[in-house]
């Protein structure tokens, strides 16, 4: 049978590709405004308008006018929750794995330095136990390097990640602009990470070309890459991706927001399912690109012309690729089946 908005949005999900401040809704984000006076506006009209992207270029200025706003623990904390609370009502989020930036909110290099990095793990650590007591979401952590900032900030995130890991830390990651920001000058801190236990989850290919993948891949040891778009013009990188098993995190609404695709016609999602690559489905920086991870869902049944059993075989891939605890995963995969069995998942 063919998929229904309904089914997808009660559908028990994983979502593996999706950034902490970047899912801060026009109501979070006018609320931290308010907090905050400055160059964001309160008004949820005029957030909407400030949400229009030109390009990559003007998406990074104004989430990083977004970031700004989060100057305090307490903001810290009240964002991470609120995110957890529009993830888990209203799209069946069981699982997910948050893409944290600590550098921008500790901000060591600032002529006026942020908040500690003691107090920033201990607000989303709180927020995390609250989010799976209060709404049964189970969080783990991504901290990822703004690439934009450079060495410094790998430095810098390094140390958060070993030296004050808290305790849902799973992955490093590699965010930011890829234009000018060359993968391999990270690989001693994808070292360091990886030897420590965390897995690899750098983005590459969103607005380079396949090379970027490759560097990803050889450099960063990564397991997983972020959007990987531009993988679609390389067809030994497509066999290597697909024969390896490592998953592409694809975002349809945000490549097209960021103009990493002209539209979702031209998204590569289906050549990458037709050459055997493994895909989740995510979501990005949801409220910035005017989506949600149940209108990702939808989209990729459109562009993959799924029935209900594909799109839940989406959601098991997504489960099974992500680096939940192993009776995390066999619950959630237990809530999906008895779903598409029953209409309904376990409360």
């Amino acid at each position: 049978m063919r998929v229904t908005p309904e089914f997808i949005a009660g559908l028990p999900k994983a979502e593996l590709h999706v950034h902490h401040v970047g899912s801060a809704s026009p109501r979070m984000v006018a609320e931290l405004a308010a907090r905050h006076p400055g160059t964001v506006p309160a008004d949820l009209d005029e957030l909407r308008r400030f949400y229009e992207f030109r390009d990559f270029a003007h998406f990074i200025e104004v989430y990083l006018a977004v970031v700004d706003l989060v100057r305090t623990p307490e903001d810290i904390r009240y964002l991470t929750y609120e995110v957890a609370r529009e993830m888990a009502e209203g799209q069946a989020l069981r699982y997910a794995e948050l893409t944290c930036t600590p550098y921008t909110s500790v901000r060591p290099h600032d002529p006026q330095p942020g908040m500690a990095i003691e107090a920033y793990t201990e607000a989303i650590e709180d927020a995390r136990v609250a989010a799976e007591r209060d709404f049964g979401l189970v969080l783990r952590w991504i901290y990822d390097i703004p690439g934009e900032a450079g060495l410094p900030s790998a430095e810098a995130t390094l140390g958060y990640a070993l030296d004050h890991r808290p305790d849902g830390l799973v992955g490093f990651g590699l965010g930011g602009p890829e234009i000018g920001v060359p993968r391999a000058q990270f690989q001693p801190h994808f070292d360091a990470a990886r030897a420590a236990g965390l897995r690899s989850v750098p983005h590459a290919g969103e607005t380079t070309g396949p090379e970027t993948v490759w560097d990803a891949l050889r450099l960063l040891g990564a397991e997983r890459i972020g959007h990987g778009t531009s993988a679609a013009r390389d067809p030994e990188l497509l066999a290597h991706l697909a024969e390896t098993g490592v998953p592409l995190e694809v975002c349809p609404s945000s490549n097209v927001a960021t103009r990493a695709v002209p539209d979702l016609a031209a998204h590569p999602l289906a050549a990458f399912r037709e050459a055997g690559v493994t895909v989740t489905i995510a979501s990005d920086d949801p409220p910035m690109f005017g989506t949600s991870l149940n209108r990702e869902y939808e989209i990729a049944a459109d562009l993959l012309d799924l029935d209900a059993d594909g799109v839940a075989d989406l959601a098991r891939t997504a489960v099974g690729v992500s680096f939940a605890e192993d009776d995390v995963k066999t619950r959630v995969l237990a809530e999906i089946d008895a779903y598409v069995a029953g209409g309904t998942a376990p409360a």
